[in-house]
């Protein structure tokens, strides 16, 4: 098969977002990995923001697929769809030739062998050999310019949407980290889950989203509320309920305080030296739950350490993904290559 890929590129592939980095362009794509499935014709009609709209609006023969579960490949075959697509968007004007481009994507943490090589096998149907692989906390950690090669140590929190890590980093390598399959989608569905319970009410997948982005926070603000509309459990039909920030932070508060729990166990296997060194320098915090108001404030009263929340955190590992690619040659280090 002739090769989709003919310029060094990067590839973040998160549970809600997908990102393409392009050497010497920058960021590319950056959407959503959801695919919109035709079973008739047993193709994809679209992907990103296009198919997330219909979520919980199609008919019977259309179905909506979000291939990354807990940051991990759950569908091999939609996914490989999903990145023909993806590629294909990219202008082809924009790439140069060369023989062996450098591919590399980020990988969770605590991935498994069979994982790995599902994703190394999507690559290589792509056309490309020269995979290599980073972990998205190391990934994050370079994104947010941490002196990783150095013998220093580095806390990151990677707090995605189905997956939460937490990382010493020192000497480009991982000393002691914490992985929950937790995150962003948790908490949509703490609030879907709470709202049920207390006003017998059931709200879709994306009103959860809206609820959480507007009114929730680790730590008490000015109070809000917002007006959303559900179905009614007892008689199916629509009801217009109120909900306030102090709901939003009862439905939330377990989930956060778990996370915070994982920081907690990461700092207790780190090395003395390394301790210290965090103690001094703080955590950073990067993926779309570090946008919470107040997570920064939880964690340090908790923890008693500075918490620094990164610049942009969405796109923390991608840009490391980008730096490594094009500073390849002092930043390798931080790699696995695949065979």
């Amino acid at each position: 098969m002739a090769t989709l890929i003919s310029k060094d590129i990067g590839l973040d592939l998160g549970t809600n977002n997908i990102r393409v980095y392009l050497k010497g362009r920058g960021v590319v794509i950056n959407d959503a990995s959801v695919v919109a499935f035709n079973l008739r014709t047993q193709e994809p009609i679209c992907f990103g923001q296009e198919a997330l709209k219909m979520v919980g609006k199609t008919p019977h023969h259309i179905r909506i697929v979000k291939p990354i579960e807990h940051g991990i490949i759950s569908d091999f075959e939609v996914t490989e769809q999903m990145l023909k697509l993806i590629f294909g968007r990219i202008n082809p004007s924009a790439f140069s030739f060369l023989s062996q481009p450098k591919f590399i994507t980020s990988i969770p943490l605590e991935v498994t062998e069979v994982e790995r090589k599902s994703l190394e096998d999507i690559v290589a149907q792509l056309g490309n050999k020269n995979v290599y692989l980073i972990e998205r906390p190391m990934a994050s950690a370079i994104g947010n310019r941490l002196p990783v090669a150095e013998p220093i140590g580095n806390l990151v929190g990677e707090l995605g949407a189905g997956l939460t890590e937490i990382a010493v980093i020192s000497l480009n390598g991982i000393v002691a980290s914490k992985t929950l399959k937790i995150g962003g989608n948790t908490l949509n569905q703490r609030i879907i889950e709470y709202v049920q319970e207390k006003f017998g009410v059931k709200l879709g997948e994306q009103t959860a989203e809206e609820v959480k982005i507007k009114l929730i926070n680790a730590w008490p603000q000015k109070p809000q509320s917002m007006k959303v509309k559900g179905k009614n459990l007892s008689n199916s039909l629509p009801q217009e309920i109120n909900l306030t920030d102090e709901d939003v932070r009862k439905a939330t508060s377990k989930t956060l305080k778990t996370i915070v729990e994982a920081i907690k166990d990461t700092i207790d296997a780190t090395p003395t030296e390394l301790v210290a060194d965090i103690y001094n320098r703080g955590i950073t915090l990067s993926g779309g739950s570090a946008l919470i108001p107040g997570i920064d404030k939880l964690i340090q009263s908790e923890i008693n350490m500075p918490v620094h929340i990164a610049d942009d955190p969405l796109t923390a590992s991608i840009r490391g993904i980008g730096f490594v690619l094009e500073d390849f040659k002092n930043l390798k280090e931080n790699l696995i290559k695949t065979k």
